[in-house]
């Protein structure tokens, strides 16, 4: 039996830590790229520049958001969407691939997913210090509450409970990439500057939802009913928000998505090329935060937002999206 754990991220109450201490090798989770999957990719060919990082006061300070530096960035693309079910239904067929939740039996499931059943069995699984996090047996991909669970009507969902390790591992199939986080960052923003959202300064314009955060108080009432005027329980389809001015959906709320960079909150240099992070770690970057973020405790919807976990840690509200630098 998994016991609770006291998670170690900059923000536990994001997406908890995985603390096994067995991590599959780099053979196990290697394998051939595919020659057909496309992506529907939105493509920068020309070189970019853009205020990246934020000092607003109401950022999270220890998360390393600031100060505000100048990027530039060379040509890229990156995919106009998460990566869904479907989709990596589609990686599973064609590789037989073994997510590092299967492979540790497991993953961190939000309480107010579960049934009351499940609940009281998995009473001693709570994450220490946010008891919304409880750790099910079975939870998977394809599985998202445990045994039991199915994603038959949630394909057009963004696929949750992928590691960084599995993010990659779905991206070499598809010859493609984890985006950098500056590189997810300027795609986020959709050419606004230094706006706090992907849509600009005001979080709900003319009272409109923007994106899937929780409406209600957290973490015990949501007064949505699964639709898009009223808030979704868990994950929303791809695309029930608008999409930003670059024609990227879901770069806030619904799930976390991995960078390639691994995290830290040091940015010496006022001016930056192309910035990949540091060149070790034991995190790495995730944005655009999830379903779960709520202002009275964590506002990580923002677009200069950003938290991190370890590269074998999974979670309901971990996914990813997929990006490219041309040949």
């Amino acid at each position: 039996m998994h016991k609770p754990i006291t998670p170690q991220t900059q923000s536990p109450c994001c997406c908890p830590q995985n603390q096994q201490q067995h991590c599959p090798s780099s053979m196990e989770i290697q394998v051939r790229a595919h020659e057909v999957f496309q992506l529907d990719l939105v493509k920068f060919e020309n070189q970019q520049q853009f205020l990246m990082g934020s000092e607003d006061t109401d950022i999270n300070i220890l998360d390393g958001e600031g100060p505000v530096r100048e990027v530039t960035l060379s040509p890229f693309a990156i995919a106009s969407k998460p990566v869904s079910n479907a989709e990596f239904q589609q990686f599973i067929d064609a590789t037989a691939y073994v997510t590092q939740a299967e492979q540790f039996g497991g993953s961190y499931v939000f309480f107010k997913h579960l049934q009351t059943q499940q609940l009281r069995h998995y009473q001693a699984q709570h994450v220490a210090e946010t008891p919304w996090w409880v750790y099910v047996e079975q939870a998977a991909w394809h599985c998202p509450e445990g045994k039991g669970s199915t994603i038959q009507h949630r394909l057009d969902h963004p696929v949750v409970h992928i590691s960084w390790h599995d993010a990659q591992a779905f991206c070499q199939w598809a010859k493609l990439q984890l985006p950098t986080e500056a590189q997810w960052e300027f795609a986020a923003r959709g050419g606004l500057i230094q706006q706090k959202y992907a849509w600009g300064d005001t979080f709900q314009p003319n009272g409109q939802l923007m994106c899937n955060t929780w409406q209600g108080k957290f973490p015990d009432q949501h007064n949505g009913q699964n639709t898009p005027d009223t808030g979704y329980l868990g994950t929303s389809p791809i695309g029930a928000f608008p999409a930003n001015n670059y024609g990227l959906y879901d770069v806030a709320g619904n799930v976390w998505e991995w960078c390639t960079d691994y995290f830290s909150t040091r940015h010496l240099q006022p001016h930056l090329r192309d910035p990949k992070g540091p060149e070790t770690g034991k995190q790495h970057v995730l944005k655009g935060g999830s379903f779960l973020c709520h202002d009275s405790y964590c506002n990580r919807y923002r677009v200069a937002a950003r938290t991190a976990n370890t590269p074998n840690s999974s979670a309901s509200n971990i996914g990813f999206r997929c990006a490219s630098i041309p040949k």
